[in-house]
């Protein structure tokens, strides 16, 4: 044998090697989390994608609800579930702060948060809210959403009482007037709206990131398989939620206990269209990215832009995605 050819040969041989030297045995259980603000996590637990795809290999699955993205990325940290449901900027200052996270998929682009303030609140301007208490749920969309608010209007944090509750106490908060404004969260948000009158203060579409679904990256090393098929079942989830608006909008009204037309309030704000994470992403969330540092939610010198390209990984996502649309094609 030349010396080409045993280079070759000792090539491939390291190039089967390598991953069954990187990759684990798969788990014997996968741990989600679901949650009221990311639909298709419904329709996954509800229909039992996961478990039909995965049982031919003994693999259970195992379900844990999420109140907010702070809560999904504590147990997603913790070592308590697997994947995480979370807002795309929740997931980079978790990233930024240490945590070793990645995102593998985009379940949607929700408008899910607003600045809201009771139906006869005098309030009628970001400039208003100066010397109020506004409720808030600390690193969530909602909470990050306050921020770029304030900011926009030429505020600082400081110029109103941050009032650190979770989005179901903060509507209640709202509600009783023990805060003059909320930073909330659908479809809590749209229940205040059509039953306690609640009015949107301030949207923007811009300053709502996206819905996407993290690991940690040690799970992304060790069980890419696996990712793969929690993705792909996300996918038949997120197409049925498109071809069954009515059907969706009943499922998230009878999980969440939510009236009917609360949750096609909610739905109405959110787009299913783009699942695979890419550049208009990681644009959105580098835009958002300096408010982070600005109120120094992240620790002093890091590189943010950074962050966010060390945190969104695609390569798994445009496999699964690519496949499907390869077949639909056929």
């Amino acid at each position: 044998m030349n010396k080409n050819a045993l280079r070759v040969g000792l090539a491939a041989l390291f190039a089967a090697w390598l991953p069954a030297a990187v990759h684990a045995a798969p788990p014997k259980e996968v741990r989600l989390d679901y949650a009221y603000y990311a639909p298709t996590s419904l329709v996954l637990k509800q229909q039992g994608l996961l478990e039909k795809a995965l049982a031919p290999q003994g693999i259970a699955v195992k379900w844990t609800f999420s109140q907010g993205s702070n809560r999904s990325l504590e147990y997603l940290n913790g070592g308590s579930t697997d994947f995480a449901s979370t807002a795309g900027l929740a997931a980079v200052l978790s990233r930024a702060n240490g945590a070793p996270i990645n995102t593998v998929y985009v379940a949607s682009r929700p408008e899910w948060t607003a600045l809201v303030v009771p139906k006869d609140s005098p309030i009628q301007s970001l400039a208003d809210l100066k010397g109020k208490k506004v409720a808030a749920t600390k690193g969530t969309d909602p909470f990050l959403f306050l921020l770029q608010s304030l900011q926009k209007a030429g505020l600082d944090k400081n110029a109103v009482e941050i009032v650190h509750l979770q989005h179901p106490d903060g509507r209640v908060a709202l509600e009783r007037g023990d805060v003059q404004a909320w930073a909330g969260l659908d479809p809590l948000m749209a229940a205040s709206e059509l039953q306690a009158g609640s009015r949107l203060l301030y949207r923007n579409r811009d300053f709502n990131s996206y819905s996407v679904l993290s690991v940690t990256e040690k799970f992304a090393k060790e069980q890419p398989e696996l990712i793969k098929q929690v993705i792909a079942a996300y996918e038949q989830a997120r197409q049925w939620a498109i071809a069954n608006p009515d059907a969706l909008a009943q499922l998230l009204a009878d999980e969440a206990k939510l009236p009917l037309e609360v949750a096609k309030l909610q739905l109405s704000r959110t787009d299913f269209s783009n699942s695979q994470p890419g550049a208009e992403h990681i644009k959105a969330l580098k835009a958002a990215a300096p408010i982070l540092l600005d109120e120094q939610l992240v620790r002093p010198g890091n590189d943010v832009a950074q962050v966010v390209d060390q945190l969104i990984q695609p390569q798994l996502a445009a496999q699964v995605i690519g496949q499907s649309v390869a077949k639909a094609g056929n």
